[in-house]
């Protein structure tokens, strides 16, 4: 067809008015598909192409065409070989658009070729080793595609090549030694490939013109050789994210040109070596999460360093008093060593320091005054150290600081009224140290503050009303303080607070009105304080509170029949003076410890309401029927056990047994009466490894009970293990969570032959029948913006406050389940992972878990199991909930849900996207959601944010947000870091 309608073209009156190369250009236009209509200047009424989009000509009477630039066009289709007819053409650009050929043998038709960038398409297939053959080529750019195979050996035959670029790709096999013998490279970029596990080739030693290595994640292991050093020109020498071992070579000291030096986690060994003083322009080193030994080299210190991260290793020893004195020093990161004596006391004077980190070490003596002397500090993290003294007056005119954590140190006195009201501050914990005062009432000007942690400390007086006024709070823990006074009214329009927790203070008075407000509210702990009045009935109404420790106050009156309503994991109202019934949910012997130290209180429960005041005649009476009404309890007790016993055994015939009951909350039924309910009329969904009941208990609550059957699991190693199954992982890793957004384990069974597990039943199904059923009308963009947030919140959770952390490696919209309300709670954890931590490394897996469409690119390959998995899996959700459509669609072709957005936004506007079931008024929103959508499902894995960040821009989206909203911005860079280093700064 192309070849026909060239033809036609030919013999238009208007044709023979251009020239040969013009032609040429033509019939690669008819190649491709330009949605944009972004070539429609080519014009073959023209007499030369000179004057068309993207092409350039030489001076020449000729008009040769010698560049081809076509970079972000939109353009689709395969690659048009006919354009290396073009006989002068030397520079050819075609960067961020969708070709999605493989590249043809017959590339090296282009023999004038100088510069060939084909990066941020979709080009896959092997690299063809007849590109070394374009004599002339200098700079190679394939980056950002699926192409696969190996780097061809050939490449050592390029003479002037000096860019060589293959970032991001599915490249196999090992890095060629054969690259050595391009002397005249002077970058090569490997990283974020799948490569076989090979070594770093020695040969790359020889090239002494590079100045940008960049091996990042590219399987590389055993030692960094010694010729590296002979890289004399080198800047950037990037080994990041490899399984390296062995030291640090000695002749890294003679890399005199280098300026940013990468090689965190590894596994890196031994000592800093000597001779870094002749590093001159070094200005960024990071050598984290390794296992390096020894003391800080005064001589690095002394460097004019902008960036220093060794955290995570084993280092000891004190900090050079010389780090303090460089005019370059943004960021310090040394978490996590095992490091002593005091912090320099000029550090941040001298410097634009931004981010400090010395968590987990062995520091001591005062906090220097001068860390935010150039007003740029962002981050104090000086957590579990053994700091003392004061707080710094300084750092309260410190207005750049957004995340301070001091907790678990020795600091005592003030704090400084300022520093209470720092106005950018997000995060401030000073838990565990011996502060006093009271709080500032200056803590109003702190607007941003999302978590107040000062707990287990000596503060005192009132808390201040001004604290009302904090919008973004999300928890207040002033728990084990000498607060005193009452609990200011203004607390209940912190519509965002999730945790508030004042036990063991001073605290007196009622609790205040309107209590209801908090919405948001998970725990609400006040216990041992001097509390009086009514326990209020609204309490009641905040569904989402899991738990309640009034305990250990002066409560009067009535228990509230409202708080029957509830989902608690933990209620403790004992050591009040409550009286009367106890509501029917919590009489029975369950909740008795919740009750203890209340002598008013009657119920079902014996001596929890003691009688006085009784005749003796009555009280024999009473005696006498109380023996009768037992021996009759006694006497049908046992017809009933014998019936059960009867019953039990004919279960066990049938492999139903329930004999290894477990339960991981209170709870307000019998186990024995799931059994009952396991019929076929009660089955609301069938799955791969079982079935799932609803099961309605006597007491009309509702339950969903995972029978599973018995099988065994494959380890990681390829062995079978028979025991640790999904049932096994499940149980472990639910039973000790306790979180409002993760669904709740109640209780197990285990017999052998069957499994069962007993969840909260959630009435609203899951979010991927719910959104792709018929009934996907109900979800509105605020439920559906609900839905994401809460999601969030629960995988963060996993990731950032489990210890150790989890991850769930199967998350999809089918595992998040909605209750009557729409809540969201993440489900199904029969493949999950404890994670050695989140922020350090990886675990390897033999055979992927998850689901299709929402496994991370990554983990197809590599099999490297880390939170960022998880973040992938979730944007999935994300883009599911933007455009109601599913993870995979024939409609897609080979493309899944993710792709197939990236692709169409290439293409055409947002609105091509949105489920159109969605109000047209939303769209600022929605778009704002999709960009985070889009940013957890980065191909890179390092682009993606953490979920802790992800929860932060979601809040920061939703109606009430003021953050900018949603622009076009194309691919992501394969440079993009979170932070400078790459690394997360730690928790």
């Amino acid at each position: 067809m192309l070849t026909l309608l060239f033809l036609l073209l030919l013999s238009s009156p208007l044709a023979h008015s251009v020239n040969q190369e013009g032609f040429y250009l033509l019939q690669f236009k008819l190649g491709l598909w330009d949605p944009t209509n972004s070539l429609s200047s080519w014009n073959n009424s023209d007499k030369t192409p000179c004057n068309w989009v993207g092409i350039t000509c030489d001076a020449s009477a000729l008009q040769s065409v010698i560049s081809v630039n076509l970079t972000g066009l939109e353009l689709a289709g395969p690659f048009p070989s006919i354009i290396c007819r073009l006989p002068f053409l030397s520079y050819v650009s075609l960067n961020n658009n969708s070709i999605n050929s493989s590249l043809p043998g017959n590339i090296s038709d282009c023999q004038r070729l100088q510069h060939l960038d084909l990066a941020q398409n979709y080009f896959s297939g092997t690299i063809p080793d007849s590109l070394s053959e374009i004599p002339f080529l200098r700079y190679l750019d394939l980056s950002g595609n699926s192409i696969s195979g190996e780097i061809p050996a050939s490449f050592g035959r390029f003479r002037h090549l000096e860019y060589l670029n293959l970032v991001e790709n599915y490249l196999n096999g090992t890095v060629p030694s054969s690259l050595g013998n391009i002397s005249s490279l002077r970058e090569i970029q490997l990283a974020y490939n799948p490569l076989s596990p090979g070594r770093i080739p020695s040969e790359l030693g020889n090239l002494t013109r590079l100045e940008f290595l960049w091996l990042a994640e590219c399987n590389l292991v055993g030692q960094i050789p010694a010729s590296l050093g002979g890289l004399s020109r080198i800047r950037n020498l990037d080994l990041s994210v490899n399984r390296l071992t062995g030291p640090i070579p000695s002749s890294f000291a003679d890399l005199k040109s280098v300026v940013q030096v990468e090689l965190f986690n590894n596994s890196l060994s031994g000592g800093l070596p000597l001779g870094l003083s002749n590093l001159t322009t070094l200005r960024r080193f990071d050598a984290s999460m390794n296992q390096l030994t020894g003391t800080i080299p005064d001589e690095l210190c002394k460097l004019p360093l902008g960036s220093l991260n060794l955290f995570e290793n084993r280092f000891e020893g004190t900090l050079p008093e010389s780090i303090a004195r460089s005019p370059n020093l943004y960021e310090l990161k040394l978490f996590k060593n095992k490091l002593t004596g005091e912090l320099p006391k000029e550090l941040g004077k001298n410097s634009p320091l931004e981010g400090l980190d010395m968590s987990y070490n062995e520091f001591h003596g005062e906090i220097p005054e001068g860390l935010c002397e150039k007003g740029h500090l962002e981050e104090l993290i000086l957590i579990y150290n053994s700091f003392s003294g004061q707080i710094p007056s300084n750092l309260g005119k410190c207005q750049s600081l957004k995340r301070v954590r001091l907790r678990n140190n020795k600091l005592s006195g003030t704090v400084p009224d300022q520093f209470w009201g720092l106005p950018h501050v997000y995060l401030l914990d000073l838990v565990e140290n011996s502060f006093s005062g009271s709080i500032s009432s200056k803590i109003s000007s702190a607007y941003n503050l999302s978590n107040l942690l000062i707990s287990n400390n000596q503060f005192s007086g009132s808390i201040p009303r001004e604290l009302g006024s904090l919008g973004n709070l999300n928890e207040f823990s002033g728990n084990d303080n000498k607060f005193m006074g009452l609990i200011p009214a203004s607390l209940v329009k912190l519509t965002q607070l999730s945790r508030l927790d004042l036990s063991d203070n001073n605290l007196s008075g009622e609790l205040p009105v309107g209590i209801k407000a908090l919405k948001k509210l998970n725990e609400l702990k006040l216990a041992n304080n001097k509390l009086s009045g009514k326990i209020p009935s609204e309490i009641g109404s905040l569904s989402g509170l899991n738990y309640l420790d009034l305990s250990g106050n002066a409560f009067s009156g009535k228990i509230p029949l409202e708080l029957q309503n509830l989902k608690l994991n933990l209620l403790n109202l004992s050591y009040n003076q409550l009286s009367g019934e106890l509501p029917a949910l919590y009489a029975n012997e369950n909740y008795r410890d919740s009750f203890v130290g209340n002598l008013g209180l009657c119920g079902d429960l014996p001596d929890l309401c003691p009688r006085v005041g009784v005749s003796k005649n009555l009280g024999y009476l009473w005696i006498l029927r109380t023996i009768f009404i037992l021996a009759a309890i006694v006497f049908l007790v046992g017809i009933v056990g014998f019936y059960w016993k009867y019953r039990t055994f004919k279960k066990n015939q049938k492999g139903l047994a329930m004999l290894k009951w477990r339960s991981f909350h209170k709870l307000g039924f019998s186990e024995f009466e799931i059994v009952e309910c396991l019929d076929e009329g009660n089955v609301i969904g069938i799955g791969a490894s079982g079935k799932v009941y609803k099961v309605v208990l006597s007491n009309g609550e509702e339950v969903a009970v995972k029978k599973l059957w018995k099988g065994t699991k494959r380890k990681d190693d390829g062995s079978v293990e028979p025991e640790k199954d999904e049932f096994e992982v499940e149980v472990e890793t639910l039973g000790k969570i306790r979180h409002k957004n993760i669904v709740r384990l109640w209780c197990c069974c285990n017999n052998g032959d069957c499994k069962l597990l007993v969840y909260e039943y959630m009435p609203n199904g899951s979010l991927g029948d719910l959104l792709h059923g018929s009934k996907s009308g109900l979800l509105d963009w605020p439920t559906r913006y609900k839905i994401a947030l809460d999601a969030a919140e629960g995988l963060s959770y996993l990731h950032h406050d489990c210890v150790p952390p989890i991850v769930h490696r199967d998350v999809k919209s089918n595992n998040i389940l909605l209750d009557g309300e729409f809540g969201a709670k993440v489900a199904d954890f029969g493949v999950a992972k404890v994670v050695g931590g989140v922020s350090k490394g990886v675990e390897s897996m033999s055979v992927i878990a998850g689901s299709y469409g929402y496994i991370a690119p990554e983990y197809g390959y590599t099999l490297r199991v880390n939170e960022k998995s998880d973040i992938y899996s979730f944007g999935v959700i994300i883009l599911e909930l933007v455009t109601g459509r599913l993870p995979v669609d024939p409609e897609f072709g080979e493309k899944d849900l993710a792709k197939w957005v990236c692709t169409t936004l290439d293409q055409k506007e947002v609105d091509n996207i949105i489920d159109p079931k969605l109000d047209a008024s939303y769209k600022e929103e929605i778009c704002k959601v999709l960009k985070i959508g889009l940013q957890c499902t980065s191909s890179l894995p390092i682009n993606r944010p953490s979920m802790r960040k992800v929860v932060k821009m979601l809040q920061e989206a939703g109606p009430d947000s003021k953050s900018r909203s949603f622009k076009k911005d194309g691919k992501l860079s394969p440079y993009y870091h979170e932070d400078g280093s790459g690394q997360g700064s730690m928790v």
